[in-house]
């Protein structure tokens, strides 16, 4: 039953940009981002199948706000795929900003998917770039190895995990946000507007207790 939060050899979890730069001390910190670090270790050594993740721009990416002279981060600008809040520069290919959290142990993880390489778009979700065209080739990765139902966690829970979510959704797959193994960074109340969303689409936010 897609209702059942039991996991079973047809369910992944991908894990969601659980990067230094996401967390305390990071360029772009998420609030208490490092706190679902333990939850996805316990979390994802349930899983059989797990994909992290992996925000990897070049500098100079159009998302920051550095590339805007004039511009702060946190603004927002019209891009040709539509609105970009610009941010600090995070996550360049290579820095240590770029690396997964030290202490994020998931070694049955059988993919890191590295998204946002383009310069001049912005890649939110995992499943597609912010034109909401251009795929990353995920879904094809899980559809050959026959997985229907995708549990999301990690950072930011109102961007790349919300965006991830819904993509699946899109897809067809049957999608859990695992809620207590996300952070928000909440820019103009996008966690509230997160919540909403997710709720008038049917997608579950449940506890990783929740699972078994």
């Amino acid at each position: 039953m897609s209702g059942s939060t039991t996991i079973d050899g047809s369910d992944v979890l991908i894990v969601v940009d659980v990067q230094r730069d996401f967390c305390p001390g990071g360029a772009l910190a998420v609030p208490r981002g490092d706190e679902v670090v333990p939850v996805i270790n316990r979390l994802a050594a349930r899983f059989r199948n797990v994909v992290l993740t992996q925000d990897w721009h070049p500098a100079g990416h159009f998302s920051f706000a550095s590339s805007h002279p004039g511009r702060q981060p946190f603004e927002t600008i019209a891009a040709p795929y539509g609105q970009q809040t610009l941010w600090p520069d995070h996550c360049v290919q290579g820095s240590r900003g770029a690396e997964f959290h030290p202490d994020l142990h998931v070694p049955q993880a059988a993919l890191i998917l590295r998204k946002g390489l383009a310069r001049a778009i912005d890649s939110y979700s995992a499943f597609y770039e912010n034109d909401h065209v251009t795929p990353t080739g995920l879904v094809g990765y899980l559809r050959s190895r026959k997985l229907a139902r995708v549990f999301v966690a990690g950072l930011a829970f109102d961007f790349c995990v919300r965006y991830s979510a819904e993509d699946a959704q899109r897809e067809g797959f049957t999608v859990f946000v695992v809620e207590d193994a996300c952070r928000g960074i909440d820019v103009d109340g996008s966690v509230a507007a997160t919540r909403a969303n997710l709720v008038a689409l049917g997608i579950a936010c449940i506890s990783a207790l929740e699972t078994a």
